[in-house]
């Protein structure tokens, strides 16, 4: 599906989403539908950034000295006191006594080196998310490291966490709340950690009432009142390509998203929405799209304007496996008669890896992943898991359990050995996907890791398309854009459709490999493979439907790359330099409609 992300679901060292996600870490956790309790991010914590009273730019107080005598280094103290607040001598001292304990084996180095650092900051699943989330994972793999530069770093907090305190509130939140919740969760924690919070203080009782936001809404619950002076718009995307549509600006009103996000009916018998498809958006051909969730204000408005108007259909794989994956879809699929694939996959991750209960510690409550990231967890963050674990009592203390359970939620870390947390295999992530076992194997870890990241979860997509299957008895003719490893290729073959013969466009070669090597060992159709979406030509799409026929399925979903909370750098919508190839989906499929009308 996307190309060269860093983490769908959206995961960045400043937002993680879902993939969506998602998913980079995503807005997920375990919820209402699927087999296991519901299991969210609550209240995940990471060190306070308010400032002590004794501490600001005149240098620090008299108070430093008393806590060095006690044994304690200085620059440790200083750190100390900024995460501690207000919270008080003794809070201060079990903060101090915690770093400690991390930090006294001198083999443990305190910075990180992070599993994708090599990857590029405008790479981008689905999470978490959704997604919801890579572009410089250093960052974010820091645990309580001490920090030595002084007031400079510390203003520098400060300006993270009033940062993360606006972007909520852009998405829809109340200071406030906001404010708390960063609080709470600590200037470190993720944008799906903190919204997670705010919801799980909201279900406890407390009032919320939303703003007119710069992401698309949580809830259907009408308009919420925007704030005075949001009113900055956006370049139009010009040019003839789009054909009469325009792009919504970003100050339209914001597309609501289901809460819980079970789109238009899950596979457990419950009644489907009822929806009319427009006129001009009836096939053939049947058309799919996909996107993550958790997109800027006015994105999924705009598609929804260039795709006939349908209404997107939001859907966390939450509800079809054991980790979350925050996607939007606009297709104009049947909705009655969908059926999931069989066997129904597990939906907890002790199902779906028995061995993990023996050593998954009570203080840990998470029964998902979230939305499964395209990088992994540097191996001196496991190792800093490990000694603060080691070094401290059983059960650990309430700080050190908030910092590593952060970290856990943050990197989908399972536990595998006494204090002991590894990040997912490809394989196990194979599995939670929907893909065949060693899908992806035959190209080097990360690569899998990042095209995995990227992929559609194929029990949800299957889901959808479940409806053709007793339509096509003799099989499909599919125009595949955006193909990735062939996320909707092992849908179809999962369901038992044949597939005669498939366009594919995809630009990375890696994700070429791997679908050609399945294709081959599974399919007897024929496989045609183009390397870029902009190539392919009016002229190019007639000769290739008067060759096979037509097409009977468009499905892809462009890159997330401008859209994923992850990307910091370039998030710039429809209007990103790859996201914008949203409109080559489009201008595409326009081009089928009409060759098709003329065949």
């Amino acid at each position: 599906m996307v190309v060269h992300l860093v983490s769908d679901s959206e995961d960045s060292d400043k937002f993680e989403w879902d993939s969506d996600g998602e998913e980079g870490m995503s807005f997920n956790a375990a919820g209402a539908g699927s087999s296991a309790p519901a299991s969210r991010n609550i209240d995940v914590p990471g060190p306070s950034t308010r400032v002590a009273s004794g501490y600001g730019k005149a240098g620090p107080s008299a108070s430093v000295q008393e806590y060095v005598a006690m044994g304690f280094p200085e620059e440790m103290v200083l750190k100390a006191m900024k995460d501690n607040g207000d919270d008080g001598a003794d809070s201060l001292v079990e903060l101090l006594l915690t770093y400690k304990a991390i930090d006294n084996d001198p083999s443990v180095d305190n910075g990180s080196a992070s599993g994708c650092a090599t990857q590029a900051a405008e790479d981008s699943d689905d999470d978490i998310l959704e997604n919801w989330d890579t572009d410089n994972a250093s960052e974010r793999n820091k645990g309580p490291a001490f920090d030595e530069s002084g007031d400079e770093d510390f203003l520098h907090e400060m300006a993270q966490k009033d940062e993360k305190v606006e972007y909520l509130v852009n998405m829809g939140f109340p200071e406030d709340e906001a404010t708390m919740a960063v609080t709470r969760c600590g200037q470190d924690a993720s944008i799906a950690v903190l919204a997670d919070s705010i919801y799980a203080a909201q279900a406890a009782g407390y009032g919320y009432c939303g703003n007119s936001s710069d992401h698309e809404d949580n809830s259907y619950g009408g308009r919420k009142k925007g704030r005075p002076g949001n009113k900055r718009k956006r370049k139009r995307f010009g040019g003839q390509a789009q054909g009469s549509r325009e792009p919504l600006d970003s100050d339209d009103e914001p597309m609501p998203l289901p809460n819980p996000m079970v789109g238009f009916g899950l596979p457990n018998g419950s009644t489907p929405v009822n929806r009319s498809v427009p006129g001009q958006a009836i096939g053939p051909p049947y058309f799919y799209y996909e996107n993550v969730a958790l997109a800027p204000k006015g994105v999924w408005k705009t598609i929804s304007r260039f795709l006939y108007d349908i209404q997107p259909e939001f859907v966390d794989s939450k509800f079809f496996c054991a980790a979350a994956r925050k996607r939007g879809y606009i297709h104009n699929l049947p909705l009655v008669n969908r059926s999931a694939l069989r066997p129904i996959p597990p939906k907890t991750i002790f199902e779906a890896f028995p061995r993990t209960k023996k050593w998954w510690p009570s203080w840990d409550p998470r029964r998902q992943f979230n939305c499964l990231q395209t990088c992994v967890a540097s191996a001196k963050l496991l190792e800093r898991i490990r000694t603060a674990l080691t070094n401290s009592s059983d059960p650990p203390p309430q700080r050190v359990q908030k910092y590593v359970l952060q970290e856990c939620r943050k990197w989908n870390l399972a536990w595998v050995g006494l204090n002991k947390v590894a990040p997912l295999e490809p394989d196990e992530m194979e599995f939670l996907l929907g893909f065949p076992k060693d899908h992806t194997r035959g190209v080097i870890r990360t690569e899998r890791y990042r095209s995995l990241g990227n992929s559609f979860q194929v029990d949800t997509v299957a889901y959808h398309l479940s409806v053709l299957k007793d339509m096509f008895p003799h099989g499909m003719n599919v125009l595949s854009l955006f193909s990735g490893i062939g996320g909707a290729e092992v849908a179809l073959h999962r369901l038992g459709i044949r597939m005669n013969n498939v366009i594919s466009v995809e630009i990375s070669e890696v994700n070429r490999t791997i679908l050609r090597s399945w294709w081959d060992q599974t399919q007897r159709g024929t496989l045609i493979e183009i390397n870029d979406v902009q190539s392919l030509t009016s002229e190019r799409i007639e000769f290739y439907m008067r060759k096979i026929g037509g097409f009977d399925l468009v499905i892809g979903g462009s890159p997330c790359n401008n859209l994923a909370g992850s990307n910091r750098h370039h998030r710039d919508g429809l209007e990103g330099e790859h996201s914008s190839l949203f409109y080559h989906y489009f201008n595409i499929l326009e081009a089928v409609k009409s060759i098709m009308q003329r065949l």
